[in-house]
């Protein structure tokens, strides 16, 4: 199946406070530079919030992991738990149609999502409320046939009980997911018959059936609220969502920048990807060193490395190849440059480049400080060895 975006894509997107907080808070799980594994987590809670994958959503994604658009899209393309298309405002209806579930009923199933639905798949419904497909094994094949509702497994079907969920869900009700003949889990339905010192029943219904009751969360998106936000991967570092706010960098004298007078000739042509910014702003900049008519808050910026080449900025926490490219097509080559950033000068920069608070979060003026005077910072070390800063 091709799996391309939806023609239609809305105008911007936004994770919600609570979903920024716990998304901000998966990308610690993972080691330094390595944040682009969050990829997964990340897409999907921009899928919870939506119902579905859209353009800038995998965009905002990417740019919080600091990713390629490309390579977020190749993720959201390739797995197929992702909708690239609107689906229905209550639930997306995944009915399994592999073997199990075939022999078992799944035909009868798909027979109901075409009366209720839609005739075809992917087509939301005549009322907005629902949209189906047909999709590979889910892995409930004792509990054949099954579909997945939104994020719930209602399992042990049969038309009747499918179409009569559909309407429950249509009314505005919330069907138990789980099994809908009585079973208990995967357990026999008349009980153990072996290994009995292990009955359930502890509970009403079985593991994730249980919490997803208690939580009231069954059907409806995730949202951030229904737990609280815990990162017991942090030990005892604070959440990022509470994090201090970074203490002011030392006061480092930074190695001293080679001066170079500015030649009274005509303004060049603006460095590669600032033509809109100088069009719109009027900054433009004279060979060798930083632009006349400076904005509000800008730093000095460079016309090109000085000699000996530029700094490796991929040495700074939070640096990767694409952020180093836009640094330098900024005029940001140097640590020194870095280093002797103030509060305003950060603000300008975070501004055009998008860094969502990375500058302060990631410390990189006492990093910067500290490869400028010729010393070496434990991700510097960690990131040469391992060669992290080449992902």
């Amino acid at each position: 199946m091709l799996r391309r975006l939806h023609h239609e894509q809305p105008e911007s997107f936004a994770f919600t406070p609570a979903n920024q907080a716990w998304a901000e808070a998966q990308i610690t799980k993972y080691p330094e530079g390595r944040q682009a594994s969050a990829i997964i987590p990340l897409l999907w809670r921009a899928q919870e919030q939506e119902g579905w994958l859209s353009r800038p959503a995998i965009e905002y994604v990417a740019d919080m992991l600091d990713m390629a658009y490309i390579r977020a899209l190749e993720v959201a393309s390739f797995y197929f738990m992702f909708q690239l298309q609107p689906v229905g405002s209550i639930a997306h209806i995944q009915v399994c149609g592999t073997t199990s579930c075939m022999i078992c009923g799944a035909e009868d199933l798909i027979a109901v999502c075409k009366e209720k639905i839609a005739e075809k798949p992917h087509t939301v419904s005549a009322d907005g409320k629902f949209s189906w497909e047909e999709v590979e094994c889910l892995g409930s094949c004792t509990n054949a046939p099954m579909a997945q509702i939104g994020k719930d497994y209602y399992e042990d079907l049969t038309a009747e009980k499918f179409a009569q969920i559909i309407d429950d869900l249509a009314a505005g009700k919330v069907p138990v997911p789980g099994p809908q003949n009585g079973r208990y889990g995967a357990e026999p339905l008349k009980g153990l018959t072996s290994l009995t010192e292990y009955e359930s029943g502890k509970t009403q219904y079985n593991a994730s059936v249980q919490l997803a009751v208690e939580l009231g969360d069954t059907v409806k998106r995730i949202d951030g609220t229904e737990v609280p936000l815990l990162t017991p991967w942090l030990k005892d570092k604070p959440k990022p969502a509470a994090k201090a706010k970074p203490k002011a960098a030392p006061k480092k004298e930074p190695a001293p920048a080679a001066k170079v007078e500015a030649p009274k000739v005509k303004p060049s042509a603006p460095l590669p990807g600032q033509e809109e910014l100088a069009a719109r702003k009027g900054t433009w900049r004279y060979e060798g060193t930083t632009t006349t008519e400076a904005e509000e808050g800008q730093p000095p910026l460079l016309k090109a490395a000085r000699e000996g080449g530029a700094d490796d900025l991929k040495l700074l926490k939070g640096v990767g190849p694409k952020l180093e490219e836009k640094l330098n097509d900024l005029g940001i080559f140097h640590f020194d440059q870095i280093a002797a950033w103030t509060p305003d000068q950060v603000a300008w920069v975070d501004e055009r480049l998008s860094f969502k608070g990375r500058i302060e979060r990631d410390n990189w003026i006492e990093q910067a400080a500290s490869l400028a005077a010729g010393e070496e910072t434990e991700f510097a070390k960690r990131a040469k060895k391992e060669g992290i800063y080449d992902e």
